[in-house]
């Protein structure tokens, strides 16, 4: 497995199972903005001329900026009511 693979999740209750980062990232751009991410998460990617294409790869080689993200993607999701997750 190469760093640019999505890891393989373990069990399909995962929250994240069967959701790319690329969807994560574009959901969480049209909830909060780069504006609203680069608060929560101090990374230049989001700060400094922020898209989706320099975002994934820098997500994508930094596990601890990933992990933030995902986590937040997780805790945005579980207030959401069931029927408008994605």
């Amino acid at each position: 497995m190469t760093a640019s693979e999505p890891e393989e999740r373990a069990h399909p209750n995962d929250p994240l199972h069967g959701v790319t980062l690329q969807k994560v990232l574009e959901f969480m751009v049209e909830r909060h903005g780069w504006h609203g991410l680069a608060d929560q998460i101090r990374i230049r990617c989001f700060e400094f001329n922020p898209s989706i294409k320099s975002s994934l790869n820098f997500l994508r080689k930094t596990p601890w900026a990933r992990e933030k993200l995902e986590q937040w993607y997780i805790y945005e999701q579980r207030k959401r009511p069931p029927q408008s997750r994605v």
